[in-house]
C-alpha cells in the first residue's frame, strides 16, 4: 500500500500545524491542508488577536522547540482578578477571586501571546521539517475510509492517501461532517467582540474578569501598555456596537472597562463572533480522529479554547507514538478509542464548567447573584481551594500528556 503520509491533516490554523510537529518528533509524516493562502497566515502586522496560554501549553511548546522564539514577545499573567457587577457601577459585590502566581511552585498561571508570532512559529516550525508538507489554498471535497487507510480528494481532483486522517477544521468541521459525525450544543444568545486597547497606566501583568449581567468582560495583559479586550454582549446589543466607530466604540467601553488603567485607545482590529457550545458526538471514526474545536468548541469564559486543543493534540500525539513503538498501525480503532478514552471526560468536564459559569454569572437574578458572590467569597478564603483553581487554570491538573508535563 503507497501512502502520501501517515496522517492527513485538514485545517492550518494552530491546532493541526502543532499536531504535525508533535508527531514529527516520533517519526511520523503529515501533509497538512489548509484552504487559506499562506501570506494571509504569516502576516506580520498586529491585529489585535490573542491567546492566554496556560503553563501547560507553554510547557507543550517549549517541547516542540518553539518557546525560546515566543517567549521575548508574550506577556506572563502573574494575577487574576475576578469580580461581578453591572456596567458603569463597578463590582458591587465586596465578595471577589484573586488569584496570585505565587502561591504555585511552577511559575506564571500562563502567558498571553499574540496570534501572529504563535502562527508565524508554527509555520516557520513545519517548513523547516522534512516530515511536514503543507498544502495551502486547498480544500477537501470528499474522504473515503477503508480497511488500510484514508483517502482524501481535494477541489483541484487530486487524491491523497494516509494511514490516519484528522479534522483540525473548526466547529464546523467537513471532516467531522463527512464522517458522519453529529454534534450537540447551543446557541449562548451571546457575542463575543475582541480587540486590543492601549491604555496610559501598566497592567502589571494582571488579568481582569468582569462579570455583567450580558455577559462577562475579560482583560487580559499584552507586553507594554496594551490588553486584549474579549467582551460578550447579546447578539443584538454586539451587532450595534460593532458597527461603530472607534470612538463609539470606546463610549460604550469605558463605562464597563473603568479608568484603573488610565485614558484608553484601540489598538489594531476588532472582531465578533458568536458563542455557542459544540461537541462532536465522537471524536474519533474509522481512520479518523477529531482535535481542537473540530471536537469541542466551548464559550471561551475560561480562555481555555486553543489549551483544550493544545490538550487533543499532546495527547494524540501520544497515543499514535505508543502504537508506532509497539507495532500497531496508528490508524485502526483500538488505538484511536484510547485517545477519545482520554479526551472525552476531560472535554465534557470543562465545556460543562464554562457552559454552567456562563448562566450562572450572565443574569441579574438577584438569588444567583447572592449565590455566586457568596461562593466567590468562600473561595478566596480558603488558601487550598484558591491553590486549586490556579493549578486548574495553568492547566496542571488531570491526566496530563508527556509534552505539557514538567
Amino acid at each position: 500500500m503507497t501512502y502520501d503520509s501517515d496522517i492527513l491533516i485538514v485545517g492550518g490554523g494552530l491546532n493541526g500545524p502543532a499536531l504535525a510537529l508533535a508527531a514529527a518528533r516520533s517519526g511520523l509524516s503529515s501533509v497538512v491542508i489548509d484552504a487559506q493562502p499562506r501570506a494571509v497566515l504569516e502576516g506580520a502586522d498586529f491585529d489585535g488577536r490573542a491567546y492566554a496560554l496556560a503553563l501547560g501549553s507553554v510547557r507543550m511548546l517549549r517541547r516542540l522547540g518553539l518557546w525560546d522564539g515566543l517567549a521575548e514577545n508574550a506577556q506572563p499573567m502573574l494575577e487574576i482578578k475576578v469580580s461581578d457587577g453591572r456596567a458603569g457601577k463597578g463590582p458591587l459585590s465586596p465578595y471577589f477571586l484573586h488569584f496570585d502566581h505565587a502561591e504555585i511552585e511552577e511559575g506564571p498561571m500562563g502567558h498571553m501571546l499574540e496570534d501572529r508570532f504563535l502562527r508565524r512559529a508554527l509555520i516557520e516550525a513545519m517548513a523547516a521539517s522534512d516530515r511536514i508538507t503543507v498544502r495551502n489554498e486547498a480544500t477537501v471535497v470528499a474522504q473515503e475510509a477503508d480497511g488500510q487507510g484514508v483517502t482524501v480528494t481535494l477541489a483541484d481532483g487530486q487524491s491523497l492517501r494516509a494511514r490516519l486522517l484528522v479534522g483540525a477544521d473548526g466547529r464546523a468541521s467537513g471532516t467531522a461532517a463527512r464522517a458522519g459525525i453529529r454534534r450537540t450544543g447551543w446557541d449562548y444568545g451571546q457575542t463575543a467582540l475582541v480587540c486590543a486597547i492601549e491604555h496610559e497606566k501598566p497592567h502589571g501583568g494582571v488579568a481582569h474578569q468582569f462579570f455583567m449581567p450580558p455577559g462577562p468582560l475579560a482583560i487580559l495583559p499584552l507586553p507594554g501598555n496594551r490588553s486584549s479586550i474579549v467582551w460578550s454582549e447579546t447578539h443584538e446589543t454586539a451587532a450595534r456596537f460593532m458597527a461603530l466607530d472607534d470612538d463609539g466604540f470606546l463610549q460604550v467601553l469605558r463605562p464597563r472597562f473603568g479608568d484603573f488603567l488610565g485614558e484608553i485607545a484601540i489598538a489594531g482590529q476588532r472582531f465578533s463572533y458568536p458563542l455557542n457550545l459544540t461537541v462532536a458526538n465522537s471524536f474519533v471514526a474509522e481512520r479518523l480522529a477529531l482535535i481542537g474545536d473540530a471536537a469541542h468548541g466551548m464559550h471561551p469564559i475560561a480562555g481555555q479554547g486553543l489549551n483544550a486543543g493544545f490538550r487533543d493534540v499532546a495527547a494524540l500525539a501520544q497515543v499514535l507514538d505508543e502504537a508506532r513503538a509497539r507495532g500497531e498501525e496508528i490508524g485502526t480503532a483500538p488505538v484511536l478509542e484510547r485517545y477519545q478514552s482520554w479526551r472525552r471526560f476531560d472535554t465534557a468536564t470543562l465545556a460543562m464548567t464554562t457552559d454552567l459559569t456562563n448562566r450562572l454569572f450572565s443574569n441579574d437574578n438577584p438569588l444567583l447573584r447572592a449565590v455566586r458572590d457568596i461562593g466567590m467569597g468562600a473561595v478566596n478564603a480558603v488558601p487550598a481551594l484558591r491553590r486549586g483553581l490556579i493549578r486548574e487554570a495553568a492547566g496542571l491538573t488531570g491526566d496530563l500528556p508527556d509534552l505539557m508535563r514538567g
